[in-house]
């Protein structure tokens, strides 16, 4: 059996699949809300807690006897300070926090090319500049699964999926240029890689066999490319959850794109094509806590689907944290366009999943307008078990979305990984070929195109036209609100 792991951003996942792929056990674990008004960052010692919850509830003699391997994929770029002996110095900075402005328009300088502040290496320079003692006592910088592979083996590593992604995580060059302490910064290793083995300590704290291989998975988003097979061109995974990951397969390499990261795909000779929106699923949550939040989200849904496709008009541009792809502008902010007496709760709804699906065809078009061609979406994360959410990014974006029979992509992803490290399949694209099955396809329908392209372009508009005012309410907010985050406190 293989065990695989998923540790995201507000829950952790894990399941056991048996010899033939099928699931045995899946488990969820929810992690604490450590964010505060201006930072987002977790403390490290809630995954250790809520990893060790999870394996208590899936494993039991039998199945640790059966192990054949554990993967570990997670969130990310989320970044954590350890000493010497792994334990965290500070809160984990995670990839939802973006206080490294200034540091990553500094490096973008010194490197020549754009890095977020989103990624590694501003995160570090921003502790490097802010919090001197941390980055200073640091024995090494990790990220969200290589912090519970290096728990369980006693391995540091860092996972890059193939030498271009060093552009976004580090190199020695990198390193240099920026006077960063390179022994701060531990070796790579590969999707697929066994980083070492389960040792005493690990075995009984977490009670896992001694001996297991520990399997890198990498970054959420490779696990889930995996796990719906968006391994060929045209094919692109909808990575749902929190915010929203677009991740197309192409065979095209469209050339520097500021609105979108183009990286090597882990299935060479292909590209990865990426957009990221900042806000997805916790649009609805937002919308659900504050407007409704005595009703749980079946019953948001049934309001939704009640209401007319294209929200009575409505408009909402749901940029509630700012905007990743295709603008890269942390000042914008949500906007409900055109509200009116009419509108009523269920219609306001239904705006806020159709303004997310706005927002994924934006970076659709974008990608399609450099040159690659997008095929079909394959959903993924919670918002996907929602149909009429899915019904309405079929209808707004043009394209078919299959939704798999496993929920879990990241998972799928993770047995896809763990059956090639142990030489079970040749290949990762063959692998994960076999873990994907789609158990329903929406097809968009013709009778709402016409509406949804009119709507469309209204949402275009609407952000170029508030587009200059974010800036000052984005102060005004800066200066009214709580600037103080958690970050260095209870350690």
């Amino acid at each position: 059996m293989i065990l695989a792991v998923d540790i995201g951003t507000t829950r952790i996942k894990a399941a056991l699949f048996d010899v033939e792929g099928r699931s045995l056990k899946l488990e969820i674990v929810d992690l604490p809300d450590e964010s505060s008004n201006y930072y987002e960052e977790i403390n490290a010692r809630l995954w250790l807690k809520a990893f060790s919850e999870i394996i208590s509830r899936l494993i039991a003699t039998r199945e640790k006897n059966e192990l054949k391997a554990i993967v570990i994929c997670g969130n990310g770029p989320t970044i954590l300070p350890i000493d010497e002996k792994g334990e965290p110095l500070a809160p984990a900075i995670t990839w939802l926090d973006r206080r490294a402005q200034q540091e990553a328009k500094e490096a973008s300088i010194a490197l020549n090319y754009s890095l977020d502040a989103a990624f590694n290496l501003p995160k570090i320079l921003w502790m490097r500049q802010h919090l001197p003692n941390i980055y200073n006592r640091a024995h090494l910088f990790v990220s969200c699964p290589e912090f519970i592979a290096g728990r369980l083996s006693g391995e540091w590593t860092t996972c890059l999926p193939n030498q271009g992604y060093t552009r976004i995580i580090w190199d020695t060059k990198t390193l240099e240029m920026l006077r960063l302490d390179i022994e701060k910064f531990p070796r790579f290793v590969g999707v697929g890689e066994i980083v070492g083995y389960i040792h005493d300590h690990a075995a009984r704290e977490f009670g896992l066999p001694n001996g297991l291989p520990v399997v890198m998975g990498g970054p959420d988003f490779i696990a889930s490319l995996l796990g719906t097979a968006t391994v060929k061109p045209g094919r692109t995974c909808d990575k749902a959850g929190t915010s929203e990951g677009i991740n197309l397969c192409s065979e095209r390499d469209i050339g520097d794109e500021e609105a979108l990261l183009v990286m090597p795909h882990i299935i060479p000779p292909y590209f990865n094509i990426s957009g990221v929106i900042s806000s997805s699923g916790i649009a609805l949550s937002w919308f659900k806590s504050r407007f409704l939040p005595q009703e749980d989200f079946e019953t948001i849904y049934a309001r939704i689907a009640s209401a007319e496709p294209g929200a009575e008009g409505l408009v909402f541009l749901p940029y509630l944290a700012g905007e990743r792809s295709p603008h890269w502008d942390p000042n914008a902010r949500a906007v409900f366009l055109g509200l009116g007496l009419n509108h009523d709760l269920s219609t306001m709804a239904r705006a806020v999943l159709e303004g997310t699906a706005f927002a994924i065809r934006e970076v659709l078009d974008v990608m399609e307008s450099r040159g690659a061609t997008v095929h079909d979406m394959r959903a993924t994360g919670t918002p996907s078990l929602s149909p009429i959410w899915n019904q309405i990014k079929a209808d707004i974006t043009g394209k078919q979305l299959m939704v798999s029979s496993f929920p879990e992509p990241e998972l799928a992803g993770c047995l896809a990984i763990g059956r090639f490290a142990l030489g079970e399949e040749s290949t990762l694209a063959e692998a994960a070929e076999k873990v994907f099955m789609p158990a329903e396809i929406f097809e968009p329908r013709k009778e709402t195109e016409s509406m949804y392209c009119e709507l469309y372009e209204v949402y275009l508009d609407g952000y170029r036209r508030l587009a200059d005012l974010f800036p000052t309410i984005s102060v005004l907010q800066r200066n009214n609100g709580v600037q103080r985050g958690r970050f260095g406190t209870g350690f």
